[in-house]
């Protein structure tokens, strides 16, 4: 039987793997057209997918290292490799960010002296065009299946692809102004460069502080806790819940629950309500991978 982990991981390591491919191609499109452009905020945005290429990698295989199940070294399976992995993603966004800044910026001056052409040629707005179009028929496609199998990493991914067309939106604003405004407005490609840097530098720092919050087993949400609570009370023979705690481990959540059941009940029947508790909670479709249940009784 294919199990929730399962999905999420051949499903999700397909989608990177697509993603790998199309950023490969737009990196090389993006990379011409703005040599032979004079665009530098073109040439930037090809760099951003030239990182997604990497950065889905490494999250592929973080992503299919972080599905292996729990092992004597182990024991609570390896699912902190994808917090890791998006660290290092992160990481790689913010040197990238700064390594366009400091071009962006010694572009500015220079082309203030006249050293460097601005981009004169309108088939680079054709070639945005065609990006945000992919882009966001990719975020719209990728979104979709992500809420209906309730992958938080394949959204998160989702959205990563609706943080490029973001950026190439800003990149076709520029060469716009660039190529339709005349010279005074020579350098607006340059100055939509680093707004692309900005864009650039939320993101990473977002991913960075998401992904920090995993690997410091921060509580996934409120709601979620409330909805376990509410779930565990619905199995006969538990009285409450309480001191519900979910963390989250790579593409899965790890709990823990108290429930109180009435004190005169034997060893075997408590044990057999909290096995009954487990069970209800993991068939929840919550994305729970495991969840450990402490028994106490309801005080007198």
């Amino acid at each position: 039987m294919t199990t929730h982990r399962d999905f999420k991981s051949t499903f999700g390591q397909n989608i990177m793997l697509s993603g790998v491919f199309l950023n490969l191609f737009l990196a090389f499109i993006k990379s011409m057209t703005g040599l032979f452009g004079h665009s530098n905020v073109l040439l930037a945005d090809s760099m951003d997918s030239i990182v997604d290429v990497f950065t889905s990698l490494i999250t592929w295989g973080a992503m299919k290292y972080a599905t292996k199940p729990p092992d004597q070294d182990h024991p609570y399976g390896h699912g902190k490799a994808e917090s890791l992995a998006a660290i290092a993603g992160a990481l790689i966004l913010l040197g990238t960010g700064i390594v366009i800044s400091i071009f962006s910026v010694h572009h500015i001056i220079a082309a203030s002296h006249g050293r460097y052409p601005p981009p004169t040629k309108t088939y680079t707005l054709a070639i945005l065009i065609v990006t945000i179009c992919m882009k966001e028929g990719f975020f719209r496609a990728l979104a979709f299946e992500a809420r209906k199998s309730g992958s938080i990493a394949m959204l998160a991914q989702a959205w990563h692809y609706r943080s490029d067309v973001l950026i190439s939106l800003t990149a076709f604003t520029g060469i716009t102004i660039s190529v339709f405004g005349g010279s005074r407005y020579a350098s607006a490609d340059d100055w939509a460069t680093l707004v692309v840097c900005l864009i650039i530098f939320y993101h990473a720092l977002r991913i960075l502080t998401a992904s920090l919050k995993e690997i410091m087993d921060a509580q996934v949400s409120r709601d979620l806790e409330n909805t376990i609570l509410k779930l565990a009370c619905e199995i006969e023979g538990v009285k409450s819940a309480e001191k519900c705690r979910v963390r989250k481990s790579g593409l899965a959540l790890l709990g823990d629950l108290h429930i109180r059941v009435d004190g005169q009940l034997s060893v075997l029947k408590g044990h057999a309500i909290s096995h009954q508790v487990k069970d209800h909670l993991l068939n929840a479709h919550l994305a729970l991978e495991d969840i450990t249940l402490h028994l106490e009784p309801t005080p007198r």
